[in-house]
């Protein structure tokens, strides 16, 4: 996750026109945010409710993103 870097908005503009960039860019930030779950999954005992929460809520994300990137084809 050391790779991770913040979309921009010159990656904003890049993306609204260039399909192939736009699809490049959802890719990548769903590896880094399914690479996060599975740390946080990894170091959670389960008895944390608020870790737990935080995990369903990056993954109901992570699907979301799966789903555009699908429609993106």
């Amino acid at each position: 996750m050391a790779d991770f870097t913040a979309i921009t908005d010159a990656d904003l503009a890049q993306a609204r026109r260039d399909p192939a960039f736009r699809r490049k860019l959802v890719a990548r930030h769903l590896d880094h945010l399914l690479a996060a779950l599975n740390l946080m999954r990894s170091l959670d005992s389960g008895g944390d409710p608020t870790k737990a929460a935080q995990i369903r809520e990056g993954v109901d994300l992570a699907m979301r993103l799966s789903n555009i990137l699908h429609r993106l084809g």
